[in-house]
């Protein structure tokens, strides 16, 4: 398993050490904070100690079988990268997926490798290669001299399962033996076999669906600032709020947009009747988004009730049943 020790030691070139190989040992390695988990419930945070790559056809003296793919596009999913590690995946006995301070549209890859020698051709082979030709990106593999883990922060309450029985694979329930097959674990810190991840088509985690393409944060059509902001049930407008710029608040003076959605909440408010709206349907009269039991200038009378909404609702309930028993 990784390694949790806190002190580094670079090896130094032995006196039978071939001569041409020496003025690599001047290498000094660079340190990277990195951190895994689903941020909603526990985070882990650690250190690495990375060989520079400004010189990438000199391999470092002292070097170990574990390097750290730098920089993989979000959109690449585990399977995809299993794929593009092609027959190397075989040597690989652990791959586990971490984010970078300062990359939040990229992960890295920690990779330890069977044999040194395996190492070294999977360096040579990918180390400035694009991950493929429709790409900008390339590939960009570090020779890891050590990993720390400095910490974890707990956001929930903690699993009560036992640590001491050995773990298993969520999708085969076999046991996650090194032996018997690499083993990747997730940006949320859940283990597969690397056989049964690769069949996993999409980037959210099959244990608990953490998805490691994050959605890119939302701003201000006026201002840019990211807080308090409010999108537009109509048209998608954002805009902040009353609290920040007002944007929201006049875009819907300008456009009678009266329904807005809190980004943070998930929660909608109505400007017209200065409040939250929990429930919305469609009004089959006119077509427009109305307070589910809410007055309506349709009824008859003024008991805050109106049958445009009792039937829309009734045939939302039904059709809800149908497909029930439909399907």
């Amino acid at each position: 398993m990784w390694s949790s020790t806190s002190s580094i030691a670079i090896a130094a070139p032995s006196s039978d050490e071939d001569p041409s190989q020496s003025s690599s040992s001047s290498f000094s390695t660079s340190l990277f904070n990195f951190s895994s988990g689903n941020p909603t419930i526990e985070e882990t945070r650690g250190l690495m100690h990375l060989f520079p790559d400004d010189v990438p056809a000199t391999l470092p003296v002292g070097r170990k079988p574990l390097v750290c793919v730098v920089g993989v596009p979000n959109h690449m999913t585990y399977a995809d990268f299993c794929q593009f590690c092609g027959s190397f995946i075989q040597h690989m006995l652990e791959m586990r997926i971490v984010r970078m301070d300062g990359m939040e549209d990229q992960y890295s890859v920690l990779i330890r490798f069977d044999h040194q020698e395996s190492t070294d051709s999977f360096f040579k082979h990918y180390h400035g290669r694009r991950f493929s030709s429709l790409e900008v990106e390339v590939c960009r593999v570090l020779f890891t001299l050590d990993v720390q883990y400095t910490g974890s922060i707990e956001h929930a309450q903690p699993s009560n399962a036992s640590s001491t029985e050995q773990p298993t694979c969520p999708v085969c329930l076999e046991r996650l033996d090194q032996d018997t097959g690499g083993i990747l674990t997730t940006i949320c810190n859940h283990s597969f076999h690397c056989s049964c991840i690769s069949k996993w088509a999409d980037s959210s985690c099959p244990v608990c669906r953490y998805c490691q393409q994050q959605a890119e944060k939302s701003i201000c059509f006026v201002c840019q600032t990211t807080e308090n902001l409010w999108i537009c049930v109509i048209c998608g407008h954002v805009g902040c709020g009353r609290y920040k710029g007002g944007h929201a608040i006049i875009h819907w003076k300008e456009t009678q947009h009266c329904y807005s959605l809190e980004v943070e909440t998930k929660r909608v408010w109505d400007y017209v009747g200065d409040n939250y709206v929990h429930r919305l349907i469609q009004s089959k009269t006119d077509g427009k988004l109305v307070e589910l039991n809410a007055h309506c200038a349709h009824a008859d009378n003024e008991c805050g009730s109106c049958s445009c909404e009792d039937n829309a609702m009734s045939e939302a309930i039904l059709n809800s049943k149908v497909e029930a028993v439909m399907f």
